[in-house]
């Protein structure tokens, strides 16, 4: 070749900026990226509306915001280790059956075994580093396609937990892993008058603002790097609306969680994990090295990124991820059981679509497969409040997951790209 090959850094433009490259066409344009990642929150503030409107505001009450929270926090773990595989141009298909797994070896430990708490959730979640590890082996290594493998995985892993289990379920678990799962932080700070909102508590409250003030603080930095290298960013009033927006949604929940019994730690375990993983994909240079693989493998490999090392770890770490979730799923049932963990890999991979992973790889955020994780939890939660059966809730989840592959699609031909012309 004439000319040397990109950087590693360069081999894709940027998370969930630049789809996958092919050749005759050109990058997606930045306002087909701008459709794409903003429709889904616009999604999903919609479907809030309508539920809140069908439920006569029971929807965003304050248990039941919690509640949603809860009942859908170990899904949100796995989605966000499932949009990085997706990211990658891979796919997890085993993910339910490791948690399945994983909650079993926890009870184990903790219940039969008498294991401290601490240390018994480092072991099992180290099993789950070393199922990551077996199945990054033979994807990335050995180059059996990831669907191939997982499923594999899916039915290893169930039956390695009916092995352990039999047809009955362990418990009860230790009292920390059950808060972990359901409790809620002490009020620390006390309570504050809210008018006619009533008393909620400020140390939640305080939290919520610098949630607020930290999201507020990182957009403005990545908006003055953006500009320092000459790329396009949004006007100004259109930044400064996107963030009041996202500062009164948080703001909103944290007000009504305040108001019920505080954070959720479950929670607070979400945001330490959106904040670690968000910083990975966008500042790390293995979270661009993801993005570089996904997006045009033929480019990465060209320009020196270490492909098989990167899909091993990616792996590695969503088997991490499916032995947290494991631990918090058994923990919030008090009982690790034969069917836990049935269809979670069907929902983790309907939330990355849902917020905004490309079909093809390349594209995706953190904070847009919690998006997706939400709206699927928004829907399940919203038709049990109004009594639908659930078939139909089924019915409706399947529409909204074609619904937003399509999207993506029609964004792309949008765009110019010759594949999907």
């Amino acid at each position: 070749m004439s000319t040397a090959p990109a950087s590693a850094d360069t081999a894709a433009s940027g998370p969930g900026e630049a789809g996958r490259g092919t050749a005759g066409g050109g990058p997606p344009t930045r306002i087909s990226i701008n459709i794409r990642q903003s429709g889904i929150y616009v999604a999903f503030a919609l479907i809030v509306v309508l539920f809140s409107v069908l439920t006569g505001g029971d929807l965003l009450q304050p248990q039941n915001i919690s509640n949603i929270i809860v009942q859908n926090s170990y899904i949100l773990i796995l989605a966000i280790g499932m949009i990085l595989v997706i990211i990658s141009g891979h796919i997890d298909l085993s993910v339910g059956s490791v948690v399945a797994v994983t909650g079993a070896v926890a009870a184990v430990l903790m219940v039969e075994h008498d294991v401290a708490w601490p240390l018994a959730l480092l072991i099992t979640l180290g099993a789950g580093a070393l199922i990551g590890a077996w199945q990054g082996y033979w994807i990335a290594y050995f180059g059996i396609p990831s669907f191939i493998v997982t499923l594999a995985g899916m039915l290893l892993f169930r039956a390695l937990t009916l092995t352990v289990l039999g047809n009955q379920g362990i418990g009860p678990f230790p009292t920390e892993v059950r808060t972990l799962s359901n409790g809620f932080t002490s009020g620390y700070l006390g309570n504050i008058g809210l008018g006619v909102l009533g008393g909620a508590d400020l140390f939640s409250l305080l939290a919520g603002l610098a949630a607020v003030a930290g999201l507020a603080v990182a957009q403005w930095r990545t908006r003055k790097a953006r500009q320092g290298y000459g790329q396009s960013v949004d006007p100004l009033p259109v930044f400064l609306l996107k963030i009041a927006a996202a500062g009164a949604l948080i703001m909103a929940v944290t007000v009504q969680l305040a108001r019920f019994r505080n954070l959720p730690w479950v929670l607070v375990l979400l945001a330490a994990l959106v904040l670690g993983y968000t910083l990975l994909t966008n500042r790390a240079v293995f979270g661009r090295r993801i993005y570089a693989v996904g997006g045009n493998l033929q480019a990465a490999t060209l320009s020196g990124v270490k492909v098989r090392s990167v899909v091993f770890w990616i792996f590695v770490n969503m088997g991490v991820l499916a032995a947290l979730a494991g631990v918090i799923f058994a923990g919030r049932l008090n009982q690790a059981g034969p069917t836990a963990g049935n269809t979670f890999e069907l929902d983790a991979i309907a939330a990355a679509f849902i917020g905004g992973a490309a079909v093809q790889g390349g594209v995706g955020k953190v904070v847009g497969a919690i998006t997706g994780g939400l709206i699927m939890g928004v829907i399940n939660n919203g038709m049990s409040l109004i009594g639908a059966p659930s078939e139909r809730v089924m019915l409706v989840k399947g529409v909204v997951l074609l619904a937003a592959v399509a999207f993506d699609v029609w964004t792309k031909r949008r765009a110019g790209n010759p594949v999907l012309r």
